[in-house]
């Protein structure tokens, strides 16, 4: 079967382009009408970094958060965002709602909400079995979300992306269909201790299967991962790595692209879970030369329950099906079944349609703002709340590792990171609280868990003062008005 030939700007669908929602998608040149004021930073131009506030003499003596220098981000305003996106408008306990919670989902742009209401308006159909328009409609949909995740990843072809329901299906996909053939007793599989449980469980349920082992690498004191030791944990029995571009729980970013090309002198593939750094700084799958790359959408301002995995075209090619139904077929009877190419065979049923128009959509909003100046302007952001964080006594940010995103872990002296939780959602304040599904990161640095602000290109220095008034409100509120310890 042969990927159609759509272009990933707009939907690409002959006969909607009057549907209301689908001429509002921009593309990524940052036309349309979508996406509100366009982006002032040019691509290819250097930006500037917004001036950071100045570090406080001491917590003691900080000033209140309202007294820091406020950002002035060039070629990117954070506005310009946030106007697509109807529920940042919302309030919560009668409060604006500031989401500090980004880790865990990002908000969603009109330009989605409007896409996936067109499509199920005026497109709905499955996909490439159908002789009617619309099912064509929705092939091309379906396809040119497909192109556009190619792009967006710097893959080489379409049909070097498989469509999933987010980053732990590709995992455990690559796990159950590349690992069943490639892994056997005594091979060694290295995950470094900071991954998500996403990328930790599916490698110890293949292992146990194949007897293989799964081989932690080591973080050092500042949350990085100690690079000596995984060149020493390296062997011609390294099978695969497994390494998270951005984590999630200490917003580290490892040098992926050189522990990529170590993995790969002893014969050893690579799978990287991009699913917090898609959002954070531009991908090129190429240029890191991984094996394996996959990435969620609803962290990348898209719906829930779609993400896409990379693969190499020669891996693919000799990865076998993980599962059997529809779609993935070329003929059927009892005697055999033979399957279609890669990547319909490893897409079993009926995909996710909508998923992928929204996810489209998304891309098409996202890469409307020059991803250059996103970057710059979230790393000082980043800055701007770990100095402000630094004025709440007791309170003590994880990992300072000299690559990262705008992840902020802490713990607060005194308080239960639920109970945390709960005093900041009073304020309209949501940010994360538990293991975050890292729990080996966390007891890297003797926790069970922690409380978890992260921030996307939308959040303003405005509500990192927010964040933490609230916090100083927290440490000096009488014991009564606290929240309790569960």
């Amino acid at each position: 079967m042969t990927t159609p030939d759509v272009t990933a700007r707009g939907l690409g669908v002959p006969g909607l382009s009057g549907v209301t929602g689908m001429t509002g998608v921009p593309g990524p040149s940052g036309t349309g009408a979508g996406s509100g004021a366009a982006p002032t930073g040019l691509p290819g131009s250097t930006a500037v970094l917004p001036t950071a506030p100045a570090e406080p003499a001491s917590p003691a003596a900080a000033p209140g958060p309202g007294a820091l220098p406020q950002l002035q981000p060039p070629g990117f305003s954070p506005e310009s965002a946030r106007q697509d996106i109807p529920i940042l408008h919302r309030t919560v306990n009668g409060r604006p709602l500031v989401w500090l919670d980004n880790g865990a989902t990002t908000q969603k742009p009109r330009q989605v909400i409007e896409a996936l209401g067109a499509y199920y308006g005026a497109a709905n159909s499955n996909i490439h079995r159908g002789a009617h328009t619309m099912a064509r409609e929705a092939t091309e949909m379906y396809e040119a979300g497909r192109s556009a995740v190619a792009q967006f990843l710097g893959a080489g072809s379409p049909d070097d992306i498989v469509f999933v329901r987010g980053t732990t299906e590709a995992i455990n996909l690559v796990a159950q269909s590349w690992g069943r053939a490639n892994l056997g007793p005594g091979d060694d599989i290295l995950v470094a201790t900071l991954e998500h449980h996403s990328d930790i469980v599916p490698w110890q349920l293949i292992a146990k299967e194949t007897r293989a082992r799964v081989v932690p690498i080591p973080l050092t004191p500042e949350g990085a991962i100690d690079q000596d030791a995984y060149a020493d944990l390296l062997s011609s029995r390294t099978q695969l790595v497994a390494v998270s571009h951005a984590s999630n729980v200490l917003g580290t970013v490892p040098p992926v692209k050189e522990m990529t090309a170590l993995a790969h002198r002893y014969g050893a593939k690579v799978l990287v879970d991009g699913a917090q750094a898609v959002a954070h700084f531009p991908v090129d799958v190429q240029d890191l030369d991984a094996d394996f790359y996959a990435f969620s959408g609803h962290k990348l301002f898209a719906p829930t329950g779609i993400g896409a995995l990379y693969a190499k075209p020669e891996i693919l090619q000799a990865m076998r099906p993980w599962q059997g139904g529809g779609n993935m077929i070329e003929s059927v009877d009892f005697t055999r079944t033979t399957f279609a190419p890669v990547p319909h065979r490893l897409e079993a049923g009926t995909g996710h349609i909508s998923g992928v128009v929204g996810l489209l959509a998304a891309l098409n909003w996202f890469t409307s703002f020059d991803r250059d100046a996103v970057a710059a302007y979230e790393t000082a952001l980043m800055t701007y709340a770990q100095q402000a964080l630094a004025t709440v006594p007791g309170l003590e940010v994880l990992g300072s590792a000299p690559e990262r995103i705008a992840v902020l872990t802490f713990t607060l002296a005194g308080h239960d990171p639920a109970g945390v939780a709960n005093w900041l959602d009073r304020d309209g304040i949501a940010i994360r609280a538990g293991h975050h599904c890292a729990q080996p990161a966390l007891a890297h640095y003797g926790l069970e868990s922690a409380a978890r602000a992260s921030l996307a290109l939308y959040n303003t220095s405005e509500e990192v003062d927010q964040l933490v008034a609230s916090l100083r409100r927290l440490q000096e509120a009488p014991q009564a008005e606290q929240p309790q310890r569960p």
